[in-house]
């Protein structure tokens, strides 16, 4: 990436970075206030309508957004058109979920999701509301603006529920939670936003983008259907609370997974789709990417795996603790996850939709498989499940992008193998400073993850990793821009 795009991407990625890292925080600090005040029984109630939300959010976006983003020059008429379809699918989804929530709540026998549905469900119509306007400010690569509306949102959200849940509110203030930050986003980007759905609306333009569109929603559709699936087959197998400890054991860990990845993900995916036809500049972007990645991911994932007992010791309540082999486990998923979701951008830059359906069906088969053979033993076997499926979706997203660039697998492997090593080697000193303090919980974890970092930062430098170089650049031209 060279000139002006490149600056984009850089002033962009640290942007983005600044809200995914400010947002997390701020989530993880509600999150486990929250987790104190409830109990794992109510969090497991709400498990499956969430999960139910994330699936139908891809249904109500039909893949126009990205669609959208890869056209060259989209009129007030495609914006429109996509506007319309959003709304419209939004509102079918919103009324056959209040209706059906009833049978869904007896399948289960947790009464309360027909309670919540009407409001919960909300979050349908609300993201469609504001899905043009967010398109439109990733286009302009305004992500200081999306960054500051979604810290903000999550903020008040997030305060929302904390008074709800200390007023006694139980399973309400998550539901609280979840519309007022969706909601307070939609107004804030509406009123910010000089685009309103005026002209004609014309189904053209929903049909020149539906080939890409609609490959992207088939898969984006069955990757979050099949997410979700420990969730909607382990809550009719095992007790909720022992669904909330799994659910909530995976949303800790997806906090700074997820975070990794979209902080990157959503300015390089505009960016790979500008450069896809230079094969050389998007072949040394697509690598530098999955390094700075893999870099911040790789100890934060294993630290936070090496602490989880004392982590959870700390921030909650003894009721918690049986979540805690679960997130010491599956903590090794995010190893792998934000390395397939990079792999995946560059197959959605310059890949062919029916590309992608393939590949996701044939990962959908291995998942099918391990699913099928760990749900019915026990959640840890689901947990162990979720790891082999993230490091089968790296392998399979990755040997696909080899069609499409010249990144070699052992220069992808020479890549992340300093990395790799360096977590290691941190995640084997933070366990051994654990076993020096054997009386104090927040001794361990503060010496956990001072011992962590030192090190890890000092290897970083001792060795010269190019990965710790690029970071240092970027922090650069960060300061310097700032001043």
């Amino acid at each position: 990436m060279a000139g002006e795009l490149k600056e984009k991407v850089t002033q962009g990625v640290a942007w983005s970075m600044a809200e995914k890292i400010g947002s997390m925080l701020l989530t993880m600090a509600v999150r486990f206030v929250i987790l104190r005040l409830l109990t794992r029984e109510i969090m497991g109630f709400m498990a499956i309508p969430t999960a139910i939300v994330t699936v139908l959010l891809v249904i109500v976006d039909g893949g126009f957004s990205q669609g959208l983003i890869r056209r060259k020059d989209p009129s007030g008429t495609d914006y429109k058109s996509v506007f319309l379809f959003n709304m419209t699918v939004s509102l079918g989804c919103y009324v056959g979920m209040v209706a059906t929530a009833p049978l869904l709540a007896r399948w289960y026998d947790m009464p309360v999701i027909a309670e919540i549905a009407p409001v919960f469900y909300l979050l349908l119509p609300l993201t469609a509301l504001c899905a043009v306007q967010n398109t439109i400010f990733i286009r302009q690569f305004r992500f200081a603006l999306l960054s500051k509306v979604t810290f903000l949102s999550s903020l008040v959200g997030g305060l929302a529920a904390i008074g709800c849940a200390l007023a006694g509110w139980g399973i309400w203030s998550l539901v609280i939670e979840r519309v007022v930050s969706v909601g307070l986003r939609t107004g804030i980007l509406w009123w910010l936003s000089d685009w309103r759905p005026r002209g004609s609306f014309s189904p053209q333009p929903l049909y020149e983008m539906s080939k890409f569109g609609c490959s992207l929603m088939a898969t984006d559709l069955i990757s979050n259907f099949y997410n979700k699936i420990p969730q909607f087959f382990l809550g009719s197998l095992y007790p909720a609370a022992t669904l909330g400890s799994f659910d909530q054991a995976v949303k800790i860990k997806d906090m700074p997974a997820v975070t990794g990845v979209q902080a990157v993900q959503n300015v390089t995916f505009p960016a790979f789709s500008k450069i896809r036809d230079d094969l050389p500049k998007l072949t040394e972007s697509y690598r530098q990417v999955v390094m700075i990645v893999a870099y911040v991911m790789f100890p934060v994932m294993l630290g936070l795996s090496a602490v989880s007992h004392d982590l959870f010791a700390v921030l909650l309540s003894e009721e918690w603790m049986p979540t805690v082999p679960y997130f010491e486990v599956v903590c090794l998923a995010g190893l792998f996850s934000p390395v397939a979701v990079i792999s995946m951008n560059i197959l959605k830059a310059r890949s062919a939709g029916p590309l992608i359906v393939r590949l996701e069906i044939l990962k959908k088969i291995v998942m099918t498989v391990i699913f099928a053979v760990t749900i019915p033993h026990s959640v840890m076997a689901v947990v162990w499940g979720l790891v082999a499926i993230a490091f089968c979706e790296m392998a399979i997203n990755f040997w696909a992008t080899r069609r499409f660039t010249q990144l070699t697998l052992g220069r992808f492997l020479r890549t992340l193998l300093p990395m790799a090593l360096l977590s290691v080697v941190m995640w084997l000193a933070v366990r051994g400073v654990g076993m020096w303090i054997p009386d104090s919980a927040i001794l361990r974890l503060l010496a956990g993850v001072t011992v962590g970092v030192a090190l890890y930062v000092g290897l970083s430098a001792l060795f010269r990793l190019e990965a710790f170089r690029l970071v240092c650049d970027l922090l650069k031209k960060q300061i310097v821009h700032k001043a």
